[in-house]
C-alpha cells in the first residue's frame, strides 16, 4: 500500500533512515589497519631475526657432529673410514659359481687334501707403508648334518650336530707379515691349504667334518707388535677385518656324491690331467681292475694285460 509524502514523511524509514546513509564508521575499525600492519611488520621482523638465529647456530652444530666419523673407532683399524675402504675380491669367481650352482663338495683325508677350487682373492684399500698379516679359515654354515639324495641329485638334512668338540684353526698366509702395498700388488691364494677329518691332526691342517656344510673366510689384520700372529691358533678379539662369498660355500665328503662334481673337477683342476686323457684314464681304469681281480680272477687279469698292451 503506497504511502502519501505527509505519511512518509512521519515514516519509520524517514526517521531512522537507511543504514548504508546512516551508519557511522568506528574510530577502532579505522585504526584496525594501522594495527595490523604493525603486527605483520613485527611478525615479519621476529620471523627474520629466528631465521639469522639459526643460521648463525648450523656452523656450530654441524662442527660438533664432524667429528664423528673419525672418533669412532674400529679397534686397532683406527677410524671407520679406513676399515671400511678395504676391499676383498674373489678371484675366479665365475668356477666358483659353476660348482655353486650344482653343490660344491670338497674332499677331506686324514692326510689332509688341498681344495679344489682353491681360495685367491686381491685386496683393495690397505695403508701401503702399514704391516698385515692376511689368513683363511672355514666355520660352519649351520648346525645340520646332510645326506645326499641320489634319485634327487641333492642333500638333504639327515640331523643336527655339534661343532663345539673341533676348535676353528687359522691358516696364515706363509708371505704374512707383509707390507699392505705388497699385498695389494699380488693375488694372494690359499693354494696349500688342506682339508683333514683327523681331530689329532698336529700339521696345522684345517680340521672338519665329512657331511656338513663349511664356508671359508678371509681375514685381514694389522701387524701388532705386542702380539706374534705367526704362531697364533684362533682370531684375536681386535683388529680384524673379515670377508667371506656366498659361492665359495661347500659339503665336506670323503668321496664325491655328484658325478656332475666329479666331472667338472675333472675338466677344470689341472692337477686331473691324467683323467682327461682317454687313452691313459681308459689305462688306469683296467689297472685299478686289475689289482681288484688279481689274486682271485687269473684269467681276466691276463685278459686285462692283454688289453692294455
Amino acid at each position: 500500500m503506497a504511502l502519501s509524502s505527509r505519511a512518509h514523511a512521519f515514516s519509520v524509514e524517514a526517521l531512522v533512515g537507511r543504514p548504508s546513509k546512516r551508519k557511522l564508521r568506528d574510530p577502532r575499525e579505522e585504526a584496525q589497519p594501522e594495527l595490523l600492519k604493525k603486527e605483520g611488520g613485527e611478525e615479519e621482523e621476529r620471523r627474520s631475526s629466528a631465521a639469522a638465529g639459526r643460521k648463525s647456530e648450523l656452523p656450530e652444530k654441524r662442527s660438533k657432529a664432524e667429528p664423528l666419523a673419525t672418533t669412532l673407532g674400529c679397534n686397532s683399524f683406527g677410524s671407520l673410514e679406513e676399515k671400511d675402504i678395504i676391499q676383498v675380491e674373489l678371484q675366479g669367481s665365475e668356477l666358483w659359481k659353476r660348482f655353486h650352482d650344482i653343490g660344491t663338495e670338497m674332499i677331506i683325508t686324514k692326510a689332509g687334501r688341498r681344495m679344489f677350487p682353491s681360495v685367491r682373492v686381491k685386496v683393495k684399500g690397505l695403508d701401503p707403508g702399514k704391516q698385515y698379516y692376511v689368513a683363511i679359515d672355514v666355520v660352519p654354515v649351520d648346525s645340520k648334518r646332510y645326506r645326499y639324495i641320489y634319485h634327487s641329485s641333492q642333500w638333504m638334512i639327515a640331523g643336527n650336530t655339534d661343532h663345539s668338540c673341533i676348535t676353528p684353526r687359522v691358516y696364515i698366509h706363509p708371505d704374512s707379515p707383509c707390507s699392505g702395498e705388497t699385498w695389494m700388488r699380488q693375488i694372494i691364494s690359499f693354494d696349500r691349504v688342506k682339508l683333514t677329518n683327523n681331530e689329532m691332526d698336529d700339521k696345522g691342517h684345517i680340521i672338519l667334518q665329512s657331511m656338513h656344510k663349511y664356508k671359508p673366510r678371509v681375514h685381514v689384520m694389522k701387524q701388532d707388535s705386542r702380539v706374534d700372529m705367526s704362531r697364533i691358533q684362533s682370531l684375536p678379539a681386535e683388529g680384524v677385518k673379515t670377508f667371506s662369498f656366498k659361492e665359495t660355500e661347500f659339503t665336506t665328503v670323503t668321496a664325491y656324491q655328484n658325478q656332475q662334481i666329479t666331472k667338472l673337477k675333472i675338466d677344470r683342476n689341472p692337477f686331473a690331467k691324467g683323467f682327461r686323457d682317454p687313452g691313459r684314464s681308459r689305462y688306469y681304469l683296467f689297472y685299478i681292475l686289475g689289482l681288484l681281480f688279481k689274486n682271485n680272477h687269473w684269467e681276466f687279469y691276463s685278459l686285462l694285460k692283454t688289453i692294455t698292451k
